[in-house]
């Protein structure tokens, strides 16, 4: 490029947050020994080249470009930050026992999808009618009709994002999805009293016995007045659970993911460790 064209760009966070950020890969870079002159970023712009990442969802290859480094290199500085922010998401047994303490008498449950590019990798199951002998794409989801990957959220009652769970693949249902996730409903479960509760949508009703769901409504039996009324309440109750994934898709690196699938789940951390960090809020 023999004549680029420069111009000012403001990032939509605060300086806090991205000394913070910067402090997080100073001590990373402490602790696996990192040699001073070594590194073509120092860790502030290091953290700007993340944040501009995950709030903007800039190309790899622009951010290479714009600090001056190969590609690959671009990739490892990412994936590094990636990492680092994502050790720092809060696990789910201390963001519950912190929820208690808040006083919140619920938390939401729901599954989102993080949307991909497409991936051509056979899941378990076939097609049916002509394409029998082919398989389903592991990460097509068949109820969005596009491919990507589900993420389990937990919020508080006004909807804040307070946990989030590694990646499953899109074809997974969401009751599926959080039965994989082995401490998830148990520790739910531990969370659950007589005066808290869990409240999820339908698509977790095979575990309504861990769960608080509202009532199905079936072909061959009408709902009872009590049911159609517990059904209100909890639709009243639980409508704010849907601002948790709409919190976390306000990044753009989750409206559409290009790296592997597999790291949909770190992103997902550390787009909320970013998130508590800029409104200073974990519960």
């Amino acid at each position: 490029m023999s004549d680029p064209v420069i111009y000012t760009a403001v990032l939509p966070t605060s300086r806090a947050t991205v000394q913070h950020i910067a402090a997080l890969l100073l001590s990373h870079r402490v602790q696996v020994g990192t040699r001073a002159g070594r590194r073509v970023l120092g860790v502030f712009a290091h953290a700007v080249l993340i944040c501009r990442f995950l709030i903007d969802a800039t190309r790899v290859t622009q951010l290479a470009r714009d600090n001056g480094m190969g590609t690959s290199t671009a990739y490892r500085y990412v994936h590094e930050a990636l990492e680092v922010l994502a050790a720092q998401a809060p696990g789910l047994r201390p963001t519950l026992l912190a929820a208690h303490a808040a006083g919140h008498t619920h938390v939401n449950l729901d599954g989102t999808l993080v949307t991909t590019n497409r991936v051509a990798v056979q899941g378990p199951t076939t097609r049916r009618g002509r394409q029998a002998k082919r398989r389903v794409d592991l990460w097509w989801s068949g109820k969005h009709r596009r491919h990507g990957g589900n993420i389990q959220v937990v919020t508080a009652p006004d909807g804040w994002p307070l946990w989030v769970s590694p990646v499953r693949p899109g074809r997974e249902h969401d009751t599926s999805c959080a039965r994989t996730h082995t401490d998830l409903l148990p520790a739910l479960v531990e969370f659950s009293d007589a005066g808290h509760r869990v409240l999820a949508d339908l698509g977790y009703e095979g575990e309504r016995a861990r769960l608080t769901c509202p009532y199905k409504v079936l072909k061959d039996r009408d709902l009872s007045v009590d049911e159609r009324s517990f059904n209100r309440v909890h639709a009243y109750v639980r409508a704010r659970a849907e601002q948790g994934n709409a919190w976390l898709k306000n990044y753009r690196v989750l409206q559409k993911v290009s790296l592997c699938p597999w790291r949909i789940g770190v992103i997902t951390a550390a787009v909320l460790v970013v998130l508590h960090l800029e409104h200073e809020r974990t519960t």
